[in-house]
């Protein structure tokens, strides 16, 4: 059996790592500058409750919810406990990389939306240095040594998520990439790569470790669309109409 190093067994305990508090402090960035241009009532962080993702939203009822202790609500992600259209901003910080069944998570959300309602998303990045590093992570595990994540979900490219959003109605505001460094262990050397993010954002903007979206429900109102009739037209067609009025209000008149 080969000599394992240690792994994380959660991705909480792996954002504590330096290569994971790389990724935090970017995330943690962005999430605060894009959720306090963000207005409602509601707002939500599916997962993670250690990190607060919502600190700088001026949404007034914010709160957390998964299967994890921690949560503000405990809930199952597939089957979410809120009514329809009740939501403004739900918040997915790296929860469809670690679930079975991502597209049930996603029409949940959809459904809990409300009408222009925001979504924000972030997840690893597949086709970048993070996304080799766990396509290499294989012949550990043909070596026998499990895993750790993140290591161990499964990366959604993003050209998918967004044929997923696309179906459900959600429309794609906005995004960014980010951690262009290489996935070191250890802090000093992703500090000498802190250029890359600069020049990542410049030169090679899609191959960034990690990825966010930000995607508004769109719901298309009907309006009826009423026929403009040529009255005159309507009478030459249609001459037997007034005759037949003016008997009934003869007979009406003479008291039959």
């Amino acid at each position: 059996m080969p000599n394992c190093k240690l792994t994380a067994q959660s991705l909480s305990e792996w954002f504590a790592t330096p290569q994971g508090g790389y990724v935090l402090a970017r995330e943690q960035a962005y999430f605060d500058r894009t959720v306090s241009d963000i207005f409602g009532y509601n707002a939500v962080q599916l997962g993670l409750p250690e990190h607060d993702f919502l600190r700088s939203s001026r949404i007034p009822l914010r709160f957390s919810a998964g299967n994890q202790a921690g949560n503000a609500v405990r809930l199952c992600c597939t089957e979410l406990p809120f009514d329809s259209a009740s939501l403004d901003l739900v918040l997915i910080p790296h929860v469809f990389e670690f679930s079975e069944q991502p597209h049930q998570i996603l029409r949940e959300v959809e459904r809990v939306l409300m009408p222009e309602g925001s979504l924000i998303i972030s997840g690893f990045n597949p086709r970048s240095l993070w996304g080799l590093r766990k396509t290499l992570g294989g012949v550990h595990r043909a070596l026998g040594c499990k895993q750790g994540y993140p290591w161990n979900g499964h990366f959604i490219s993003l050209p998918r998520l967004k044929d997923w959003l696309a179906l459900l109605g959600l429309e794609v505001v906005g995004g960014r990439f980010a951690a262009y460094a290489p996935p070191f262990r250890q802090a000093k050397w992703l500090e000498r790569h802190a250029f890359m993010e600069a020049a990542g954002d410049r030169w090679w903007a899609v191959s960034g470790g990690v990825y966010f979206l930000h995607a508004v429900k769109r719901v298309h109102g009907m309006r009826l669309i009423k026929p403009q009739w040529n009255e005159g037209l309507v009478k030459r067609l249609l001459p037997v109409a007034p005759k037949l009025n003016n008997k009934i209000t003869q007979r009406n008149g003479h008291g039959e």
